[in-house]
């Protein structure tokens, strides 16, 4: 594991910049991730997606199945590609603070 600075304060993250301290999680630290993953600036839609999965994890510790996120956010997965070119699992999860998910999401 490495660290990096993200959100102005140090984190570890994995070999894939998945951040390994979920705690330390905040608006700033997401918008660092946002801009590695060329998902930046973070727009409404980028909040709402973020928003669901921090949620969905935080009740269930999983990342939710695709299907349910394009259907309880209204955002197809064409747009959700748009806004995280890392798409779903890559780059939505890892702005959101999750872990790597291990299946497709």
């Amino acid at each position: 594991m490495s660290k990096a600075t993200l959100g102005g304060i140090e984190i570890e993250i994995d070999e894939d910049g998945f951040i390994q301290e979920p705690e330390k999680w905040n608006k700033e630290v997401a918008e660092d991730l946002a801009k590695i993953e060329q998902a930046f600036p973070m727009s409404e839609e980028h909040w709402k997606l973020v928003n669901y999965l921090r949620d969905y994890f935080l009740k269930y510790e999983i990342a939710p199945p695709i299907r349910m996120l394009v259907k309880q956010t209204g955002i197809d997965l064409k747009r959700i590609y748009q806004l995280f070119p890392g798409g779903p699992a890559k780059g939505a999860c890892k702005v959101a603070g999750l872990p790597k998910p291990t299946g497709c999401v």
